[in-house]
């Protein structure tokens, strides 16, 4: 049999645990700044090119950080009370919760990951360049709910969301939908806290109706726990994927509205279904980000 002729690896097993440690200890290192500290104290040189190739073998990949949101030591504390007092809650205990938040969806949007190919003098080209508007052209922001059992409403907001203004969707919408949903008087009501949620007259208004439904109470800093911050995803996805897409404010309204009562069953029932592992990763995480 012809024997292998294949170059025997500079990187030995020693050497990769010695660049393992390399990244752990600072993951931003640019491929220059990892070989550059992997040849002090090593006899052996290496180039940016070996570097690479052994990263590669070791499984290491180079992409963008994924984005968390920075969460506060007495939030954690208080994300840590929250998931305890619901680690044995089931899917079914689930199903008695109705999911709600506020989204905006922007006319234009930027979006870093484009690439093109241009030369060298090629960059103010106009078909190399992507055009921008101040504020991304404006947008619309609208308010929704869903349970495991139906999507409720979404609601346009048009004049921003104060105290008054919520008050009104309140009484409006999410009123009839819990006592519709769930005439027993068992259904739970979740929000977040933003300041216009906390105002006294909403705080009132829920003591007035607190025989008919419960309000849950939420955690701050927590939209890995909230199934919905998902639908916006898909929303926003859908949007991207438009055939034709929305050229004024109102066209992106009728868009987004249309995306949202076509949301598939299996779709939301999927996201509230995830809740049991949602509130372990929050305890795993000690109250910390989670990969949702």
């Amino acid at each position: 049999m012809r024997q292998s002729c294949r170059r025997k690896c500079l990187v030995d097993a020693r050497g990769q645990r010695r660049m393992g440690r390399l990244i752990q200890a600072d993951r931003r290192a640019t491929l220059t700044e990892i070989t550059t500290c992997y040849k002090r104290g090593m006899q052996q040189s290496i180039c940016e090119a070996t570097t690479r190739t052994t990263l590669k073998r070791m499984g290491y990949n180079s992409r963008r950080p994924h984005r968390v949101l920075l969460i506060s030591t007495t939030n954690r504390k208080k994300r840590l009370q929250f998931a305890p007092a619901h680690q044995n809650w089931t899917v079914e205990d689930w199903k008695n919760v109705a999911w709600s938040d506020e989204s905006r969806f922007l006319l234009r949007h930027s979006d870093g990951r484009v690439r093109i190919w241009h030369k060298q003098n090629e960059n103010m080209d106009p078909s190399c360049l992507v055009t921008t508007v101040q504020a991304g052209g404006g947008g619309v922001m609208v308010y929704g709910m869903f349970s495991w059992h139906t999507l409720g409403p979404l609601v346009p907001i048009v004049h921003g969301l104060n105290a008054t203004a919520y008050l009104s969707i309140v009484s409006d919408h999410v009123h009839p939908f819990m006592t519709t949903m769930y005439p027993s008087s068992d259904g739970y009501f979740q929000q977040d806290n933003a300041p216009c949620h906390k105002a006294r007259i909403i705080s009132n208004w829920f003591l007035e109706h607190d025989n008919e439904f419960t309000v849950l109470k939420w955690p701050p800093q927590s939209p890995d726990l909230n199934p919905i911050e998902h639908l916006w995803d898909v929303v926003e996805r859908e949007l991207r994927a438009l055939d034709v897409h929305p050229t004024n404010l109102h066209q992106l309204q009728d868009a987004v509205l249309s995306i949202w009562a076509n949301i598939s069953k299996e779709c939301f029932q999927h996201l509230v279904e995830s809740k049991p592992r949602r509130i372990k990763a929050v305890l795993k995480a000690k109250g910390g980000q989670t990969q949702y």
